[in-house]
């Protein structure tokens, strides 16, 4: 008999009712130290005091109104994501997926409006850009394509990370090139800031549009608000969501005035989206991560965690092979299946979380103390030495 909640997970036997920081409590009692964040979404821990109060107070003005109206929440998000970064507007979306959604309906009608029959956006192998049928084509992985056919047209697979392929395939037709700064779940995989920046030279040589995917790599996870920063290069249309809510479902798609001449009044909608209590949240968590403070303070932490994990790593060389990522955004390459590390650590009370090419993913909340990071490799020890 199916379950009352549809199958498309295999959930570990734990359910929580409570978290405090970096901790999750479950429902025994028993604390968990979590360094998977929701997979990179509670960026200030959980029940975080300020974001409490931002959603306690809008909740009791009013929760809901159609986007017919005017939401100054709305606008003050807005306004908050435009002043800190490269772009000119934005929609406010509920998700990631949501977010992708909108890029690739952007993409198609600037250049349908450019009078242009531009439609082929190039993707990279590893890449997660959402659960949708248009979003599991941009990703063109087998194992999530499969029996979801026929898919959205107009997307090509290159090699992660082979300019040489990209070279290739761009050309004067291509609409697009959409990526990820740093993979997520493809394995914790940066993209050198060099490799970025030639990208961007490509886009703009062939006219293409660049589109970048920071809903997990965003949001101060990397010591920047925006992975992209360290490049020093700006794209034209960004996906933003996970941390930017703090735990409330919230996304966002930022974009220059030029690539999102085409979206007009009738041209996309949606009915949650932008509402005031997410925004309101969303506005708090702008306000105390896109702190130039805070953000040193994320890197600081983020170097104190990667010289504990390469301790690690060489204390369990049969385990792990190598530490990689950037911030609080990083993986622990493994020798063994990151599941068994995972399964591991729940013995030691401790939260992570797998992903492709054989990667454990550590993405704290971004407020991790010190101690508590100490805690952390010590139960990562304790697992990695169960499985010795």
């Amino acid at each position: 008999m199916i379950s009352h909640v549809l199958p498309t997970y295999n959930r570990a036997p734990i359910a929580f009712e409570k978290g405090e920081g970096a901790w999750a409590i479950a429902t025994d009692g028993t604390r968990y130290l979590d360094l998977g964040s929701g997979i990179a979404v509670n960026v200030l821990g959980h029940a975080n005091p300020d974001l409490v109060a931002a959603l306690t107070e809008q909740a009791g003005k009013i929760w809901h109104v159609s986007n017919l109206y005017q939401i100054p929440q709305q606008e003050r998000l807005a306004d908050l994501l435009v002043e800190h970064t490269f772009a000119d507007t934005a929609f406010i979306t509920n998700s990631g997926t949501e977010a992708a959604e909108l890029a690739i309906k952007m993409i198609r009608k600037y250049w349908h409006d450019q009078g242009q029959d531009r439609i082929e956006i190039l993707t990279f192998e590893g890449a997660f850009h959402g659960r949708s049928t248009g979003a599991i084509a941009a990703s063109g992985a087998e194992k999530m394509v499969k029996g979801f056919g026929p898919l959205m047209p107009g997307f090509r697979t290159l090699p992660w990370g082979d300019l040489d392929a990209l070279k290739a395939a761009i050309s004067d037709k291509t609409a697009a090139v959409m990526l990820e700064p740093v993979q997520g779940e493809g394995g914790i995989r940066p993209l050198p800031d060099a490799d970025l920046r030639q990208i961007r030279a490509l886009c703009d040589k062939h006219g293409a549009l660049l589109v970048l995917d920071e809903v997990q790599c965003g949001m101060g996870r990397t010591g920047r608000l925006f992975a992209h920063e360290y490049a020093g290069i700006t794209p034209d249309i960004m996906m933003v969501a996970k941390g930017i809510g703090g735990g409330f479902p919230l996304g966002a798609v930022l974009a220059t005035e030029k690539a999102a001449a085409g979206m007009v009044a009738g041209t996309h909608g949606s009915t949650y989206g932008g509402n005031p209590l997410a925004c309101a949240v969303g506005a708090r968590v702008m306000e105390i991560v896109a702190d130039d403070a805070f953000l040193a303070e994320v890197n600081r932490k983020a170097a104190l965690f990667r010289q504990r994990l390469e301790g690690l790593v060489a204390a369990h060389p049969d385990v792990f092979e190598s530490v990689r990522g950037q911030g609080l955004m990083l993986g622990l390459k493994c020798k063994v299946a990151p599941t068994d590390v995972v399964k591991a650590g729940y013995a030691q009370h401790l939260l992570t979380v797998p992903a492709a090419d054989n990667t454990l993913r550590l993405l704290p909340p971004l407020n991790i103390s010190d101690d508590e990071i100490t805690e952390a490799v010590a139960r990562l020890d304790r697992a990695a030495a169960s499985l010795g």
